[in-house]
């Protein structure tokens, strides 16, 4: 090898050197930040990862559980009622039927009756009370037809529902 080569092979050496010492201090600067500073999370994700993962339902079984049940439902019950009730507190029961009743009672989603009349006499020959009692209460019908305490809305007020189940009857066809 020549001089020349062996100064080039020195020097670049001592750069790739100071190169590598720099790379480490860097690294080693950067974990030191990493501990040294705390994860701040926003309150925006803080509220979804907690909406995420929220349990879906409750299990209450025994006297325990029945308390807990109904503390439960008086708390949705007092939420509802602050909230002003579910659509604004309308009692309007086409815009209730067009916000949530539609999806079923207009394609007979779970043998829901659809709005013609072949459907609703016998159920109209019952009384329109047993009508209310069955949209606010819930209902299995024998030919396992199934709807739910208030149409899934527990928020709706027993003065929507009826003016809901008055406009349904008001509607058939």
């Amino acid at each position: 090898m020549r001089n020349y080569d062996l100064q080039f092979l020195k020097r670049f050496s001592i750069v790739i050197a100071i190169l590598a010492i720099v790379t480490v201090g860097l690294i080693i600067f950067a974990s030191f930040l990493q501990r040294a500073i705390p994860t701040e999370a926003s309150p925006q994700a803080v509220a979804r990862v907690e909406g995420r993962i929220a349990p879906a339902g409750a299990v209450y079984a025994g006297s325990t559980g029945a308390a807990a049940q109904a503390a439960a439902a008086e708390a949705a019950a007092a939420r509802a009622a602050a909230a002003g009730g579910a659509y604004e507190g309308t009692l309007d029961g086409k815009v209730i039927f067009d916000k949530l009743c539609t999806a079923c009672h207009l394609t007979g989603v779970g043998n829901a009756p659809t709005l013609d009349h072949a459907h609703w006499d016998k159920r109209i020959a019952q009384g329109t009370e047993t009508l209310y009692k069955h949209a606010i209460e819930g209902y299995t019908g024998p030919d396992g037809g199934v709807m739910p305490p208030k149409g899934g809305n527990a928020a709706l007020s027993e003065a929507q529902i009826h003016a809901t189940v008055d406009w349904m009857l008001a509607n058939l066809k």
